[in-house]
């Protein structure tokens, strides 16, 4: 059946004024725009949605995402539809799960249970990034779903979780596997630079695999080797490595946190003009809040983290390297902080994956270790070990000034980073978009309207090549979101994080409604985004 939604305020994704139009869709594309005055479709065949002025954009597009169990795990996927987003971008930080063998998918499973739960429930009938893909369009999903292919996992696969160089040998194969997953359909490649064994990559190295991306015209996805003390070389450090390897680059949760970066990110936006004046192909996503979200386990020093998970417990189970660890962590400033030394009461635990733990979710580290009468480092270890390594956090380490300056740039696109794990998430994971279009758009005006949704949309798309997607246009797919831009807002909260936005009645991903009025559908249209289509 053809669909048409009258009446609508149409934000087609390129940052151009809003238009009234009737917006026709028939077998999942966009094939008529009828502006204000023109003869109003109809047939036998159509099914009609009232916008009644509502505004009419194109699918949100998350740009970081980590959601690679959850599309198998719920595919209904409320979380992310009830926002608008008709596709995310999965395999971010260097860690997920393809491609892998029997040995490094254990490792896998155990290092990011924190993001992804341990999976127990999941049948993993994949090894490959093509195999990983093909699973999602088996099953179904609500939105549709495109992979980075993780750099850690693809070091680890080559060569186990030793912090030393890598072969000729071990080099060779790694290229061997990006290419390989490059051509099973990937868009690009990720790293996460702070986390184990990923980090343990020299820029030559990287720039060996970013090569190999650039050959298939994908992106690199770094999350780079400092957002603390380092952060501004370590941007250098990206924009430098992909422009020798010449390849496009996406800076990923590209924030300037911590007490030493307070007020400066108008020298990261001066590093990035600078670079994009010379011909660098740069994008970058955000988070619109300020606090950030990992695992207590990413805070350790790297050599901490070195072997592997099994390893790390076992250091932490010895009293002297523990002693050690601590040193490393509350004075020098461990990598894994970001060269910062951690401040116990800006960690707030957001999730154990035992229950007997979760009298610690919602409090601070330093909060749980008052009430027990303790260091809070012997809490911190406690929840390291007992947990075994499976403990989420909020960080609250950022500084607004730095959210909307660097959320203005031109080459700015919108990402969740939303882990769903948790019995309190942050609430970027079920408010990220509407959090852009209620707070920073009508109550700041820190975007236009047309502003923000370009960077939600067209922006994202042109930097996943997608030919069409990301605007309202004819002959586009028709991944769409009808919401009421003076009631759009986030009302996910810190203490309330699964709390489902307001004013987004409508979402259609390939044509077909997955929010109706307000509420989901069964509709599973989602499906596999590859770089070859």
């Amino acid at each position: 059946m053809d669909l048409v939604i009258r009446d609508a305020r149409v934000i087609d994704g390129t940052g151009a004024p809003a238009f009234r139009a009737d917006v026709v869709v028939s077998e999942g594309r966009i094939v008529r725009l009828s502006p204000e005055g023109e003869p109003r479709p109809s047939g036998p065949r159509t099914s009609t949605v009232d916008a009644d002025g509502l505004a009419l954009a194109p699918g949100f597009i998350d740009m970081h995402a980590h959601s690679d169990l959850a599309v198998l795990r719920d595919p209904e996927h409320t979380a992310k539809v009830a926002q608008g987003v008709t596709l995310e971008v999965l395999g971010q930080d260097g860690l997920s799960y393809a491609p892998v063998d029997e040995t490094t998918l254990a490792a896998i499973r155990e290092a990011i249970t924190g993001w992804n739960g341990d999976g127990s429930d999941i049948d993993f009938d994949w090894r490959t990034v093509g195999g990983y893909l093909d699973r999602i369009d088996r099953q179904g999903t609500a939105v549709n779903a495109a992979y980075l292919i993780p750099q850690g996992s693809v070091r680890m696969l080559a060569m186990g979780w030793d912090d030393r160089p890598a072969t000729a040998d071990e080099l060779a194969t790694m290229k061997r596997l990006v290419a390989e997953g490059m051509a099973q359909g990937a868009v690009g490649m990720s790293s996460g630079l702070t986390y184990t064994p990923g980090m343990y990559a020299s820029d030559a190295e990287l720039t060996e695999l970013c090569r190999v991306v650039a050959a298939y015209d994908g992106y690199y996805c770094p999350h780079h080797r400092s957002y603390g003390a380092g952060a501004l070389e370590a941007y250098t450090e990206m924009v430098a490595l992909t422009r020798e390897a010449g390849c496009a680059l996406h800076l990923a949760h590209a924030t300037m946190n911590f007490g030493v970066n307070r007020g400066r990110a108008p020298e990261l936006l001066a590093l990035l003009d600078e670079a994009l004046a010379h011909g660098a192909d740069i994008t970058l996503d955000t988070y619109p809040y300020t606090p950030g979200c990992t695992t207590l386990a990413a805070m350790l020093p790297s050599w901490a983290n070195e072997g592997g998970p099994e390893a790390t417990l076992a250091r932490l189970a010895d009293p002297a390297t523990a002693a050690r660890i601590r040193h490393v962590m509350e004075v020098e400033g461990a990598d894994g902080c970001h060269g910062v030394p951690i401040e116990w009461d800006t960690i707030e635990i957001s999730g154990v994956s035992h229950d007997a733990l979760a009298d610690h979710v919602g409090r601070t580290v330093a909060q749980s270790a008052a009430l027990r009468g303790e260091e809070p480092w012997e809490t911190a270890l406690r929840l390291l070990t007992e947990d075994r390594l499976g403990s989420t956090i909020l960080q609250h380490v950022g500084h607004e000034e730095n959210v909307r300056a660097i959320m203005r740039h031109r080459v700015h696109t919108g990402g969740s980073d939303g882990i769903l794990q948790g019995a309190k998430p942050h609430p970027r994971a079920y408010g990220t978009f509407p959090q852009y279009l209620g707070r920073y758009v009508r109550e700041l005006g820190v975007l236009s309207l047309e502003e923000c949704v370009a960077h939600l949309t067209g922006r994202p798309a042109a930097r996943l090549r997608l030919p069409d997607r990301g605007v309202v246009r004819e002959g586009y797919v028709a991944d769409l979101v009808l919401f009421d831009p003076e009631r759009v807002a986030a009302t996910a909260t810190f203490a309330e994080p699964r709390s489902l936005p307001a004013g987004i009645p409508y979402v259609f991903v390939a044509g077909q409604p997955v929010i109706e009025e307000g509420r989901r559908t069964d509709a599973l249209p989602g499906r596999a985004i590859r770089r070859t289509e």
